[in-house]
C-alpha cells in the first residue's frame, strides 16, 4: 500500500497544482474504484494532514485530510523530504512551512509531531 500510496499520491496534480490536489486526487482514486486504503493515503497527504477548520478555510470537500494509518503517515512524511526531484531535510521542510505559513502555524507541530513517530518507527536516517 505504501508503495501505491507513494507513486499516486500526488495524481490530483492532474487538475490542479493547489492545495486541493490530494482532495481531487481521492475523488479521482474513487472513481477509478482504488481501494480506500490508497484513497486515503492521497488524500491525507497534503502538508502534515490539514485539520477539518483548514479544510474549510480552503474550499476542499468535506472529509478527514490528517493521516491515520502508519502507510498515510509514511507517504505525508516522505513526501516532505522531497522539493521537485532533490532530497530535503526535515529542518528545511519545517523552515519552508514556517516561511509560507507562519512560525506559528498548527502544521509545523503537526509535522514536527510526525517527524517524531516516524523516527521512532524508521529509526533516524530519515
Amino acid at each position: 500500500m505504501v508503495e501505491a500510496g507513494a507513486l499516486l499520491h500526488d495524481i490530483g496534480r492532474s487538475q490542479t497544482h493547489s492545495i486541493e490536489h490530494g482532495a481531487m486526487g481521492g475523488q479521482i482514486a474513487r472513481r477509478l474504484g482504488m481501494p480506500m486504503e490508497l484513497t486515503h493515503i492521497i488524500e491525507r497527504h497534503v502538508g502534515a494532514g490539514l485539520t477539518q477548520d483548514e479544510a474549510r478555510r480552503n474550499n476542499l470537500p468535506k472529509g478527514h485530510y490528517i493521516p491515520e494509518t502508519l502507510e498515510e503517515k509514511i507517504v505525508c512524511y516522505a513526501d516532505k523530504l522531497i522539493e521537485g526531484a532533490r532530497e530535503v531535510g526535515i529542518d528545511s521542510t519545517i523552515d519552508g512551512f514556517a516561511q509560507e505559513l507562519g512560525g506559528d502555524h498548527p502544521s509545523i507541530k503537526r509535522l514536527q509531531d510526525l517527524h517524531r513517530e516516524m523516527v521512532a518507527v524508521l529509526g533516524d536516517k530519515f
